[in-house]
């Protein structure tokens, strides 16, 4: 199933993208898409049962913001230098062990919601990424089967960063990764039943319509799955959760000088495959 989250932010409304391309309302059925509803099974079988029926009213998307396909979400999970390719052109060793860093939830906003350059910045990057959402309680998982049996789904993440506060401004990596509006999320929360091999997944990013990243997720370093195991011997991992993996070669930050920083007015598009797309316009905040 496609979920997702419609309507004005803060005010969300829980719906369904069906196989005919249409949107359907299911706030007769559940509350939003979150956590709760992730984590029973009973709920989300209620909605593929409603599906099947038929019986799901049609919404008008004509007008109507897509918001983040998950509400009321406990904590973003970030894996840096997880891919081949990124950890090259950046001129980092491969981790011999996950980079582990946190978001803020706050920062998670819609897929195409505008996205701020925070004051200051000179150094504001793009990172499209694999998001992976919790679908149960993780502790102490043991293996990779056990951890994938956790996901509820998959999503595209826009890990936007700023690199001189990440790395010029001392400290950890949370400073120039936190600014509002730094982690779009959707458009939909793609169940883990149709997504049988997150490693098989291409993602692709665009700044003002030119392609800067085109990775494929068997270049990642720690697997989905080795991630999410991984993470449960270091934090409990719950319903709503959002881990995001890591991201491909081809950010600014590993580009030639000039390196081509975003600013205002620019456009960034991403997607990853099967899971949908992503637009920005960057405004200064």
């Amino acid at each position: 199933m496609k979920l997702l989250r419609v309507g004005p932010a803060g005010a969300e409304r829980p719906a369904l993208l069906d196989q005919d391309g249409t949107l359907r309302d299911l706030s007769a059925l559940v509350g939003d898409i979150d956590g709760a509803l992730l984590g029973d099974g009973s709920a989300l079988d209620r909605i593929r049962a409603a599906l099947g029926a038929g019986v799901l009213p049609a919404l008008d998307p004509a007008g109507l913001r897509i918001g983040p396909p998950v509400g009321r979400i406990g904590k973003v999970v970030c894996i840096g230098l997880n891919y081949h390719g990124h950890a090259a052109e950046v001129g980092a060793a491969i981790p011999a062990e996950p980079v582990v860093f946190l978001k803020a939830p706050d920062t998670v906003v819609g897929p195409d919601d505008t996205v701020l350059v925070p004051r200051g910045s000179v150094k504001t990057d793009w990172e499209v990424e694999l998001a992976v959402v919790i679908g149960r309680t993780a502790r102490y998982l043991e293996t990779d089967e056990q951890a994938l049996a956790h996901v509820a789904g998959y999503a595209v993440a826009h890990d936007v960063s700023e690199r001189e506060f990440q790395i010029e401004r001392g400290g950890t990596w949370d400073k120039g990764k936190n600014c509002e509006t730094f982690n779009p999320l959707g458009p939909w929360l793609v169940t883990a039943d149709e997504v049988p091999d997150p490693q098989a997944l291409g993602l692709k990013l665009w700044v003002n319509g030119e392609l800067k990243q085109d990775g494929h997720t068997s270049d990642q370093i720690f697997t989905v799955a080795q991630v999410v195991r991984y993470l449960s011997h270091f934090m409990t991992l719950y319903p709503g959760d959002v881990i995001n993996t890591g991201t491909p070669a081809g950010v600014a930050m590993g580009q030639p000088e000039p390196k081509p920083y975003l600013r205002a007015g620019d456009v960034v598009e991403l997607e990853v495959e099967g899971l949908g797309r992503q637009r920005q316009e960057l405004k200064d905040a």
